[in-house]
């Protein structure tokens, strides 16, 4: 490890040990840039769900890196921002289609819960990345969700299953809003993971055309739609890395299928 990569406030990596022979110095094991960049990744995640302005001397020592050390990887704050991101954005995307269901609705719903389930953990951070300044450029990497549920609401529509008084790119966007607006409230009033994935179910269902109570009995009668198991070893808020750093760079920026959202 060079002293650019030493833990903030850290002695200089490779002066020699008291006592030591001269000539023998003692220098810890360097971690590979790729092993740095992805603990900067994970410690921007950690941090940005706790307090979206934290500073980047704290992202750098919660890496165990020193702040000069960043910049071999980010010009910028912004950029490790963006990277965190749109990391969490494409991997969101990816894990939060449910397999087909023959009923759109619950297909519907499900869609919903699975999205809930992916970001509940950091609510913070997702609201950042879908709220942020990086809006348009998470776009893109949410595109292949999108196109899903607007793929979802069309069949809906011409099934008879959803409302058919606004046309189905436009309650897809309608879709989606409602889901976004239980994220924000899930983050302001701190709702419980069970509420949230209630509540997110119920929003969307409304959103396409079904009442209250025809709603909540789906929701609550569906074995599709319960709520799953926590998993044991899953992420939390203090481990956010779950949505922001397990998916590659490439998959973040490659541009997606489909018409654009």
């Amino acid at each position: 490890m060079s002293d650019a990569d030493a833990p903030v406030g850290a002695a200089p990596v490779g002066a020699a040990s008291v006592g030591a022979a001269p000539g023998r110095a003692t220098r810890a094991p360097r971690r590979d840039a790729a092993a740095n960049r992805d603990a900067l990744i994970a410690a921007a995640a950690l941090l940005l769900n706790r307090d979206p302005a934290v500073s980047l001397e704290a992202i750098a020592a919660e890496a165990g890196l020193s702040r000069r050390s960043v910049y071999g990887h980010f010009a910028t704050r912004d950029d490790l921002v963006r990277e965190v991101s749109l990391r969490g954005a494409a991997r969101i995307g990816i894990a939060a289609r449910p397999a087909p269901i023959a009923d759109p609705v619950v297909q519907l719903a499900s869609l919903a819960a699975r999205l809930w389930a992916e970001v509940e953990h950091v609510r913070v951070m997702a609201q950042l990345t879908v709220r942020g300044p990086m809006a348009h450029e998470v776009g893109e990497a949410l595109a292949p969700l999108r196109k899903a549920v607007r793929d979802v609401v069309r069949r809906g529509v011409e099934s008879g299953r959803m409302r058919d008084d606004i046309a189905p790119r436009t309650l897809a966007h309608l879709v989606e809003g409602a889901a976004l607006s239980v994220l924000d409230e899930a983050t302001t009033q701190r709702l419980s993971r069970a509420e949230g994935h209630r509540l997110v179910m119920l929003a969307v269902l409304g959103v396409v055309g079904l009442d209250w109570r025809t709603a909540g009995r789906l929701v609550a009668s569906t074995p599709e739609l319960a709520l799953p198991p926590e998993p044991a070893t899953g992420a939390s808020v203090d481990h956010p890395a779950r949505a922001s750093s397990v998916v590659p760079a490439s998959a973040a920026t490659t541009s997606p299928t489909g018409d654009p959202a």
